[in-house]
């Protein structure tokens, strides 16, 4: 008998087949992250750009709709998952999900190509521009539903969480391996500096650096092609998903892949476990009731409005405003400690349970916002507002951040997964586009005399409060999933139906 840690399992299945298949998904985690957090370095060198427009004034909404336009592409790209996932199956998906991802960073970082004048800002280059990242963001949004769902439906049980979660630590090393390029192309160069000269209008400062202007946005754009080109190779080769050849009464193909993963004896076990929850294939989105998918959207609903992408987009820029430091240099540390604390969930989601991580991670946000929130209204010195940023991203990321993706990716019952982790995820990028869009504006909101200060404490009083009710929507709502199969999930919600 070989040793659990060797390259086969103690049943005969292969885990150096499990592992190669499940970093090939993973690697889509990886370009999920780097497409989302691009914008973080770039946004400065891009509002510059676009600000010297003669045709149009680009004013902090539009600054804020441009940030996010790849979002409207995750909404769409999430929708329809569900539906390409179901009938072309999890593979095709995933790689017409790097094909989107190659497109739109060649395009992104040539938004011009043949129809305008390189170099020239204008309404019509802005919205070319915003198409191509909303082409990205429509692989980005099949990448994020398909890729943990793959994972799960090809890992074993006492191992899926893990698993799983490496997708989430792929996502966050993707946004520390951009913000790593990101400084590197910056290299000795500036960011611009924006002078604000109306209500919500900003000009460019005649001192700042013309080359940031004019090219190193680009650079941090078209670095993702080469990445998503790798991944469009390598996700060709990995096998479909055993659970959807089941659905599709591909029992002989999902026996062997099965028995690749878990050894023979195993296989024929779990795949007479799959024909028995799947035998009714037309089941509808609400055969289990409405609790289940209430709670699936309701998962990924919180996992935006606690504010979180709205501090990795712009962190740059928020820790420019503390004033300490390098703000580069403090992103590139914001995301080594996002790494790390990822690796906590990654190490503990199976021992200590998706639940308890989720309502830890929640409170750790909520003092880490309202530490920020009262940093705008009291005299404290600035590694105080720095520190609480660190704290509320690194509570984050060993609950909200993979254990979200966890449970969506195994809370659904199998004859319903594709349409309701697809509507789940839906949600998670329209709200992820609501506070995203909305933070520029909300953060330079003045009031009450406190002048732009009393946007800095609105918007993360309210991200604080927000990461309280989270952690009672889990202590209340939320089954544990530890442990179980896929299969006991269709038991659980048929029980509570």
């Amino acid at each position: 008998m070989n040793h659990p840690n060797t390259t086969t399992n103690s049943a005969g299945g292969s885990r150096l087949y499990l592992f190669s298949i499940v970093a090939v998904a993973v690697l889509g985690g990886l370009l999920f992250g780097y497409d989302t957090a691009v914008i973080s370095g770039a946004e400065k060198g891009l509002q510059a750009f676009f600000l010297g427009a003669k045709d149009f004034v680009y004013t902090d909404t539009i600054h804020g709709l441009t940030s996010s336009s790849a979002l409207i592409g995750c909404i769409i790209g999430s929708a329809i998952s569900g539906l390409l996932a179901g009938r072309l199956g999890r593979r095709p998906t995933l790689v017409a999900a790097g094909i989107l991802f190659l497109l739109s960073a060649i395009g992104s970082y040539r938004p011009e190509f043949f129809f305008f004048a390189y170099g020239e800002p204008s309404l019509s280059l802005l919205i070319a521009f915003n198409l191509y990242r909303i082409l990205g963001g429509i692989g980005v949004g099949l990448a994020s539903a398909i890729c943990p769902m793959y994972i799960a439906e090809v890992s074993p049980s006492k191992m899926r969480g893990t698993l799983v979660s490496w997708n989430q630590f792929a996502i966050i090393f993707g946004q520390l391996v951009v913000y790593f390029v990101n400084f590197l192309i910056l290299g000795e160069h500036t960011n611009p500096v924006i002078e604000r000269i109306g209500a919500t209008v900003y000009r460019v400062s005649a001192e700042s650096d013309p080359w940031t202007i004019a090219t190193g946005w680009r650079y941090m754009f078209g670095s993702e092609a080469y990445v998503a080109a790798v991944f469009t190779l390598l996700v060709c080769f990995v096998p479909e998903s055993p659970r959807y050849l089941a659905l599709k009464g591909c029992d002989s193909k999902a026996l062997k892949v099965l028995t690749r993963i878990n050894g023979p004896k195993a296989a024929a076990e779990i795949l007479d476990a799959i024909k028995n929850t799947v035998s009714v294939k037309t089941e509808r989105l609400f055969s289990f009731g409405l609790l289940v998918i209430f709670i699936g959207v309701m998962l990924s609903v919180f996992q935006q409005i606690v504010g979180i992408n709205a501090v990795l987009y712009y962190a740059p820029r928020i820790f420019d405003s503390m004033g300490m430091g390098n703000p580069m240099a403090q992103t590139v540390l914001m995301g080594v400690i996002n790494i790390l604390f990822t690796l906590i969930a990654v190490f503990t989601v199976e021992k200590l349970g998706r639940k308890p991580l989720l309502i830890t991670g929640s409170l750790g946000m909520a003092l880490g916002a309202l530490g920020v929130a009262a940093s705008n209204v009291t005299a404290l010195p600035p590694i105080v507002p720095v520190a609480s940023i660190m704290l509320y991203s690194a509570s984050f990321m060993f609950s909200w951040g993979p254990i979200c993706w966890v449970l969506i990716s195994e809370i659904f019952p199998n004859t319903i997964r594709s349409a309701a982790v697809a509507i789940a995820v839906a949600f998670q990028w329209i709200f992820n586009f609501v506070v995203s869009s909305s933070f520029v504006p909300l953060y330079n909101m003045e009031g009450l005399g406190m002048g732009d200060k009393f946007g800095h404490f609105f918007v993360y009083a309210l991200y604080g409060v927000i990461c309280v009710v989270a952690a009672w929507f889990v202590y209340r709502l939320v089954p544990e999933t530890k442990g179980k199969t896929l299969e006991d999930m269709t038991r659980l919600w048929q029980s509570r139906k």
